[in-house]
């Protein structure tokens, strides 16, 4: 992929992820959960938009096609190009993405068409968030080798650029089919491309994200780590453009304001005056945008959305 001539990306991604700056999101369901592997989705329109009106980035809708009882959390059980289009429907600023499409599950073409029109619908705002997933037991189903999820992923993410950025492209794949130039795919991005965001390794070298993705959200929150992430992404870039960092972390967020930060497995749990001061250091670091997943708090949704409205995401400006 040439990034010298694509387009700027657009505000939407800029909202996210932006030079010197940090900024927050929440992963769907939009509530907590922490005794059962299915989320009750009452209410999350209502919540999708009191996140908006909080000041948060992003809105990222999951992946989830099976409930595996030995994984234990069924997401937010919607489709996520549909849910994405309904959240599209009652909010106007926020930016709304997937985290992350299990792409080698997904017809290429598909996923095309499908995140276009939701970038359509939303103003162009969506961020095309793709992944190979966490749940081997889902390949079977689909008739796809495990084994082969890497080389699959590769040859989507370009297949999927072509359609959106190309006029009547000629596309060969050893994996899907071929397009001879007498098809063209619409709508296209509003933009005239979708941000490309990998969520996880997705089976991929740090060199191949560095020149194919504009953002990389992972699960590495220890701040060596993301030292060394950087640092390799940097390197790895070359000339061109390296792709923002942020991480995704399940959270509790303390009622007690001076509680410490405390990890738990997975979870951090931690009360807002550390909280502001671990997200000063990692926006120091250059992280540039964290997803919150809420099933594991301990109080409403509603709640940590409006403490972290009012008194840590004003922090971050």
């Amino acid at each position: 992929m040439d990034k010298s001539k694509r387009p700027l990306l657009p505000t939407s991604f800029q909202r996210v992820f932006s030079d010197n700056q940090l900024s927050i999101g929440l992963l769907t369901p939009l509530e907590a959960y922490p005794s059962s592997p299915f989320p009750s989705l009452k209410e999350h329109l209502h919540i999708a938009q009191l996140a908006e009106q909080a000041g948060f980035a992003s809105i990222w809708v999951r992946d989830v096609p099976f409930y595996d009882p030995n994984f234990g959390d069924a997401a937010q059980i919607l489709d996520p190009f549909v849910y994405a289009g309904y959240l599209s429907a009652v909010t106007h600023e926020i930016t709304l993405g997937t985290a992350g499409i299990v792409l080698p599950l997904r017809d290429p073409i598909s996923v095309a068409k499908q995140s276009a029109s939701v970038d359509w619908l939303t103003g162009g705002r969506f961020v095309l968030g793709l992944s190979t997933g966490d749940r081997a037991v889902e390949y079977p189903a689909f008739g796809i080798d495990f084994d082969k999820r890497a080389e699959l992923y590769r040859e989507s993410v370009a297949v999927i650029n072509q359609l959106h950025r190309e006029q009547f492209p000629q596309i060969k794949t050893q994996y899907y089919g071929h397009l001879s130039g007498n098809l063209d795919l619409h709508p296209k991005p509003v933009h005239g491309r979708l941000p490309i965001m990998a969520v996880g390794r997705s089976r991929q070298p740090i060199e191949w994200l560095a020149k194919n993705v504009d953002a990389w959200i992972w699960s590495v929150d220890d701040e060596r780590a993301i030292q060394d992430i950087l640092g390799h992404l940097k390197e790895a870039a070359g000339d061109g453009p390296v792709p923002q960092y942020g991480y995704a972390t399940f959270f509790d967020l303390d009622a007690n304001p001076n509680a410490p930060y405390q990890r738990f497995y997975n979870v951090v749990r931690i009360g807002r005056n550390a909280l502001v001061e671990r997200l000063m250091r990692h926006r120091e670091l250059g992280v540039r945008h964290i997803a919150l997943n809420l099933k594991p708090s301990r109080r409403p949704a509603a709640e940590v959305i409006a403490e972290m409205g009012e008194y840590v995401l004003p922090a971050l400006l």
